[in-house]
């Protein structure tokens, strides 16, 4: 009897039968007896963290896969994993895939610090924006995009007057140290905290060796802060409770950045603030 993926209700998901069929055959036609690191591409609501956390866990004891990892998860969900892998002695997630880049800061919220705690190293997508940040648009070129789903997201982020601000400022920099823009969005990446590697998307050899000659220098701390300060997330961009809770920040003082778990962790509390 053949089975047809398209129609087969148990094939896709993150549940055990899934993991294991689709596991099974890729090793097939990858030609491999394991792989080093299985990710997750995305957590979907419908199977319970316990029964993927274990399946994940039978197929590292099994030989077929050194590490797991994940993508696209909620950091409610991603700690809750780790907790239990933790408590039952599990694999856990070693790493996290997602989208960060100056246009998108969201990962700073919950995601980085809960890495930052768990331990778990963050291989960011998406870090030129799917191109944007690349210095390929301009605020002139961009009225005559044709609205198709190649150029959705480009047409979205030339809506906001901000993302040509930050778009301004790093092609600013790029100037002033002669350096691409893409290698200035990469190099703000790569100096964040919890960040293992950016994931890069190049299509051409040429773009390959341009991302990879973001290795060769180091923004300044003043270029970062620049970078910082421009894409800062302000007004409705912070979700509740950050919206509140940052602004403790004034009586209690701000650890800087994300804290190491295994560091301790400096605070300052102004009791002026208080009288």
């Amino acid at each position: 009897m053949q089975k047809e993926k398209r129609f087969n209700p148990n094939f896709g998901g993150n549940h055990r039968k899934s993991l294991v069929e689709n596991l099974d055959e890729s090793l097939k036609r990858l030609n491999m007896s394991y792989v080093d690191i299985l990710y997750v591409h995305a957590y979907e609501y419908r199977t319970p963290i316990e029964e993927f956390m274990r399946s994940l866990d039978d197929v590292v004891r099994s030989g077929k896969v050194l590490y797991v990892a994940v993508s696209d998860i909620p950091s409610w969900a991603l700690s809750r994993a780790n907790t239990m892998a933790e408590l039952r002695g599990w694999s856990p997630f070693i790493g996290l895939q997602t989208r960060y880049n100056l246009l998108d800061r969201s990962l700073e919220f919950d995601l980085q610090p809960a890495c930052a705690e768990l331990g778990i190293g963050i291989l960011p997508w998406s870090i030129v924006a799917d191109g944007f940040l690349t210095g390929k648009y301009t605020r002139e070129s961009n009225v005559n995009l044709k609205s198709d789903y190649r150029n959705q997201s480009i047409i979205s982020y030339s809506k906001d007057e901000k993302n040509w601000q930050i778009l301004d400022e790093v092609i600013a920099i790029s100037k002033e140290i002669n350096r691409s823009p893409v290698q200035i969005a990469l190099n703000w990446i790569q100096q964040k905290p919890g960040i293992t590697s950016p994931l890069i998307g190049a299509r051409t050899v040429a773009q390959l060796e341009e991302n990879l000659k973001s290795l060769e220098f180091k923004l300044t701390p003043e270029q970062m802060k620049r970078l910082d300060d421009v894409s800062q997330p302000t007004g409705r961009e912070v979700p509740f409770p950050y919206s509140m809770t940052n602004l403790f920040d004034a009586y209690f003082g701000k650890n800087i950045q994300v804290p190491n778990k295994f560091a301790p962790i400096a605070t300052t509390y102004n009791y002026e603030r208080l009288y």
